[in-house]
Formats: C-alpha cells, structure tokens, sequence
C-alpha cells in the first residue's frame, strides 16, 4: 500500500489544495493531510479546528487520514511510513523553493517528493490569497474546501 504525505498549514484549506489532495489520491492508496504545528506563528484558525474541519470534508473517503504534527516534515512522513511526499507548485518560484526542499528531505531521509503542477484555473488560489481576501471584508468562501462557522472558537 502506497502512503503520500500532503504537509502544510493549510490555513485554510483551499480548493487547490483539494484538488491536489484528489489527484493524489489517483496515484496512491492513501494520502495523509498533515498540519504543520509552528508555536511561533498563529493562524487564523487554531490547529485543532482546521483538521477537524478537513477530515469533515474527507468522511467519506478512508482513504485520506488527516493528522497534526510538529517538528520536521520530513520526520513525520518517516513515522507515517510514508512514501513520498507530496507539494503542490504554482509556479516557477514555488518550484525553485520546492526543489531544494526536495533535494533536502531525500538527502536527510531518502523520501522523494512528487510535484504536481497546479490546475490553471487553481493556480492564483492560495491561502494567503485567502486571508487577505477576508482581512478586507470579502467573502471568499468559494476558495475555501471546508465549511466554516463564522468564528471558530
């Protein structure tokens, strides 16, 4: 059984991501969402809530686990068993960032990285997008993969 790991904040949960997450899961047989925990940084929506909020986007697929974590992506994606991991890429400044990421991740652990290229009509979503879309008073629902309450405490 192949196992990808899908690792970010995911702050929120976009619809590209969902579609990298559904394209994935065309190539492996499992794919863990991972939320990357930073102490130093908050988010607009607490850790606990957005993988709440992704796993309810994902019940009905027992293909997809969704987790939190802290530390290194690489080390979490060791423990998980993972096979690759998995980055979705924009464009040519995400790639460049991407590849030494990569060649970093399968120098420490010999996990290797698979980059999908973003939809294009996906490719100008991303969650800072998002946030400042909100930031400024404008509903931007449509980009976001899950359902939110209008606050989530």
């Amino acid at each position: 059984m192949s196992t990808a790991v899908y690792a970010g904040s995911f702050d929120p949960f976009t619809i590209g991501h969902k579609d990298i997450v559904n394209r994935a899961l065309q190539m492996f047989d499992r794919v863990v969402i991972a939320i990357g925990v930073n102490e130093h940084k908050k988010g607009l929506w607490p850790a606990e809530f957005r993988c709440q909020a992704i796993a309810a986007a994902y019940r009905d697929c027992p293909e997809v686990k969704v987790i939190t974590y802290t530390g290194l992506t690489v080390d979490m994606a060791r423990d998980c068993g993972a096979d690759v991991l998995i980055r979705g890429v924009r464009n040519t400044a995400d790639f460049a960032f991407e590849q030494n990421l990569a060649d970093t991740n399968r120098a420490l652990t010999g996990i290797d990285t698979v980059l999908l290229i973003t939809s294009p009509s996906l490719a100008f979503v991303s969650s800072s997008m998002v946030r400042e879309l909100m930031a400024f008073g404008h509903d931007a629902s449509r980009f976001i993969a899950w359902t939110t309450p209008s606050s989530p405490e």
